[in-house]
């Protein structure tokens, strides 16, 4: 988007990449001296997954599998590296609580993939959208919303977390109008206001989320 809508160089574009990626490494060499060096190794995957998503012969965000690479590193990983270094474990509670996260970050994906559908397909891409097509592309973004927070229930009912996670069903209302944003929609630009809904869906379930266990834990 900042090479082509914007007019940047892709020069400044990939030094700026690497003074990040620099700066991350200083950062994660900190966290590794006060936590476990098993975090240098799982910071490098997920830098290598950094690149490969949109670099190489092949980018992940070209193929069919960009959501689920999308939802596993910036969702449940990353979640799972913070709770290890706060608590020097991996539970499994915590993994559950990180699986709905990480398919509404999936989900984040999919809705631009089904903004860009048209450019992506006219450019080589085989992304999910362009496989499964616009309508079934829609239902399987309503699809992911619907499995997020029937998780939720079912982390409750199994005794896992509180019932007060359940203030993730405030959401419900902006995963709906993110859902209905696209339905008979083939522009890019009347489906920039679902896009924003969904990434919207992800913020609110997740602070929401924050905010019960939080309640949980003081209570």
């Amino acid at each position: 988007g900042a090479i082509v809508r914007e007019g940047i160089h892709p020069k400044a574009v990939l030094y700026l990449a690497i003074f990040l990626f620099a700066i991350a490494m200083l950062i994660g060499v900190y966290i590794c001296v006060n936590s476990s060096w098993w975090l240098a190794l799982i910071g490098s995957i997920c830098m290598a997954a950094g690149y490969f998503y949109t670099g190489g012969p092949v980018p992940i965000a070209y193929t069919p599998f960009g959501e689920l690479a999308a939802g596993f590193f910036m969702g449940l990983v990353i979640i799972l590296i913070s709770f290890f270094i706060q608590t020097g474990e991996v539970t499994k509670t915590a993994i559950l609580i990180s699986v709905p996260i990480a398919i509404l970050v999936g989900a984040i994906l999919l809705a631009n993939n089904i903004r860009d559908l048209d450019g992506d397909k006219e450019n080589g891409r085989k992304t999910l959208a362009i496989l499964v097509g616009r309508n079934n592309a829609i239902r399987i973004l309503a699809g992911m919303f619907a499995i997020s927070f029937i998780w939720m229930i079912g982390l409750v009912l199994f005794h896992l977390v509180s019932v007060w996670t359940l203030l993730v069903f405030f959401s419900v209302p902006k995963a709906i109008t993110a859902t209905k944003g696209f339905i008979g929609k083939t522009k890019p630009i009347e489906m920039m206001p679902a896009m924003k809904a969904t990434a919207q869906t992800n913020t609110q379930f997740g602070f929401l989320l924050a905010i019960g266990l939080l309640i949980s834990y003081w209570l």
